[in-house]
């Protein structure tokens, strides 16, 4: 035989401090994705939620695809309608804004170009 049987019965032996111990990098490594990963992930989705939430009529914004433009109006819970360029309005899912450039003042009612006074 090529094992004697003195190498063998040291093997078999086990030790529940040794199998702890071997599960104990495991949880380290958890305790540190959590910290590292996963909760800094959390606070960031909720403060986009919450950006997305308060976005109001006025306020200049930022899309995910790089567009910038002026919030005309606020459709639904989940689109609202800015204005890219004079006359060109787009309607936008809320979910797809990535920020809000600056906060503006809630446009009053709109005023057509006939009943604007003259200077």
């Amino acid at each position: 035989m090529l094992i004697t049987p003195a190498y063998a019965q040291a093997a078999a032996g086990g030790d529940t401090n040794s199998m702890l111990m071997s599960l104990l990098p495991f949880a380290l490594i958890f305790v540190i994705m959590y910290f590292l990963i996963l909760r800094p992930q959390q606070k960031k989705v909720k403060d986009h939620s919450e950006l997305v939430k308060n976005i109001r009529r006025g306020d200049t914004v930022v899309t995910t695809g790089g567009l910038v433009g002026k919030v005309t109006k606020v459709v639904d819970d989940d689109q609202i309608e800015f204005e890219i360029s004079d006359g060109v309005r787009v309607r936008q899912m809320r979910q797809m804004i990535s920020g809000v450039r600056a906060k503006g003042e809630p446009a009053k009612a709109d005023v057509t170009k006939d009943e604007s006074p003259a200077s």
